[in-house]
């Protein structure tokens, strides 16, 4: 499927990965993610040195990536990703 198929299930909660050999994404461990907005009050570090403690913040909801590692990070496609026709979903750890 293509990028704009893959962001609207995305935004519909799925997990997605690409499966073409040249998108970085030949790992069946990667897969995107979205990470929904929330409210919360500020109690630690990194924003407890920024803003007064009980601040209320609103987290704003943006896409996340699982890392072949275990890690996760924030993602922003590149170009080779949003004209990507790879797309699937990804039915979870170690799975297309």
């Amino acid at each position: 499927m293509n990028f704009s198929d893959a962001l609207e299930l995305i935004k519909k909660g799925e997990l997605l990965a690409r499966t073409g050999l040249n998108s970085g994404w030949h790992n069946k461990e990667m897969f995107v993610f979205l990470v929904n907005g929330s409210q919360f009050k500020v109690n630690r570090a990194p924003l407890l040195g920024i803003f007064p403690e009980d601040t209320n913040i609103n987290y704003n909801p943006h896409i996340d990536i699982k890392y072949h590692d275990g890690t996760i990070g924030t993602w922003s496609p590149n170009m080779n990703d949003l004209m990507a026709e790879d797309w699937i979903i990804h039915k979870g750890i170690g799975h297309f």
